[in-house]
């Protein structure tokens, strides 16, 4: 018996799609005034400062990109990683693993390099790059290549053993170097769309072709913020639409699978996206003011004699550090004893740097003193 047609891919021209430009084009224009405050704000602030938003925004984007699809990456490799590659100096770089350094190469390539054309070569880079031992997880997979279906339809499906739940069915194989080719063309030759659209449209039509065994996902986003610094026209990325995502990770899936269920209408999915990206510019004012904060404090202590163990863990503290600080702490991240972690601390309270926690408990925890709440 076949099975009924109930996704999007599966009607005729599914790629021919409509929305209401009324509405789209009203919150397109509240996108596009933020947009252009945004980088106006960023290009008054000194090239150093600049430079730290920019790392601050691209370590957050492949965190939280790779952290939609479950996998935690470790932030001071991928920070590292990501002002290696940037040519940017920052204290206490640590040694990041391959796998992250393939997941940064591939975000970079998207947003540093946005104006060379996307192509299937390049996205089989991306692709080798995010899985260069060849292996998902305990899985070996196609890479570099499209997918080739060989244990079956390419599905989402959440739920345990058994009593999976199908979100979602991609194309078959046989499909994806058309319906790719198909995609690249649009995406590289369609200039009548504005930009910011341009991305709404793009990420909604790739991650329905689903072309690749493992990444489709990060993918997608790369391919997001690759158009939406093409918007910017700016290798400098001050917001994070994979951070935003994240947090709206549950109506990201429902609307996701809402409109590959549905028509070619996709008005809906265009307003969502276009909320979302609104949000995520409002909430680059909480890095953008954590950002100015840090600059005050290295201003105030330009002339404070420091050594390298402290400021390691007072970057670390201003960039928002993670749990509390103790000695213990201290001792593991510097690789030095619990003697010198404490030196260290105590000078620097005699400083005036850092202080005791009020909240006190079992062990000592410290802050730096004037902490943002």
């Amino acid at each position: 018996m076949r099975r009924m047609k109930i996704y999007i891919h599966e009607k005729e021209n599914w790629t021919d799609f409509t929305w209401d430009n009324k509405k789209v084009m009203i919150k397109l224009g509240e996108v596009r005034n933020l947009q252009g405050r945004l980088l106006g704000k960023m290009e008054s602030l000194g090239f150093d400062l600049q430079n730290e938003a920019v790392l601050n925004t691209l370590t957050l984007d492949v965190i939280k990109s790779s952290e939609i699809e479950g996998e935690f990456l470790d932030i001071e490799q991928v920070r590292s990683s990501i002002a290696r590659r940037l040519g940017i100096d920052i204290a206490g770089a640590v040694e990041s693993e391959r796998h992250i350094d393939g997941i940064v190469e591939m975000m970079l390539d998207a947003t540093q390099r946005y104006d060379v054309p996307l192509s299937k070569d390049r996205l089989f880079g991306w692709h080798a790059a995010l899985f260069p031992s060849g292996w998902s997880n305990l899985y070996k997979i196609t890479v570099a290549d499209w997918r080739k279906d060989t244990t079956g339809p390419m599905q989402v499906v959440s739920g345990p053993m058994g009593k999976e739940k199908v979100h979602y069915q991609a194309p078959n194989s046989d499909r994806i170097e058309p319906e790719m080719n198909r995609f690249l063309d649009w995406f590289e030759n369609e200039h009548e769309i504005d930009l910011v659209l341009k991305a709404a449209i793009a990420h909604l039509w790739f991650v329905t072709i689903h072309p690749f065994d493992d990444g489709n996902g990060r993918i997608t986003r790369a391919i997001t913020d690759m158009t939406l610094a093409r918007s910017d026209k700016s290798v400098r990325r001050f917001y994070s639409m994979s951070a935003q995502i994240r947090v709206e990770r549950k109506q990201y899936y429902e609307k996701l699978e809402k409109t590959q269920k549905g028509n070619s209408d996709i008005t809906e999915w265009i307003l969502w996206f276009l909320q979302c990206l609104i949000n995520a510019i409002d909430s680059t004012a909480e890095i953008l003011s954590k950002i100015l904060h840090k600059a005050e404090f290295w201003k105030n202590h330009s002339t404070t004699i420091l050594n390298d163990r402290q400021l390691k863990i007072i970057n670390r503290l201003l960039d928002g550090f993670d749990g509390k600080l103790t000695t213990s702490k201290w001792a593991k991240i510097n690789k030095c004893s619990q003697d010198t972690a404490l030196r260290d601390i105590q000078d620097l309270m005699k400083k005036d740097i850092l202080q005791k926690e009020a909240s006190g408990g079992r062990s000592t925890n410290y802050e730096l003193k004037n902490a943002r709440r």
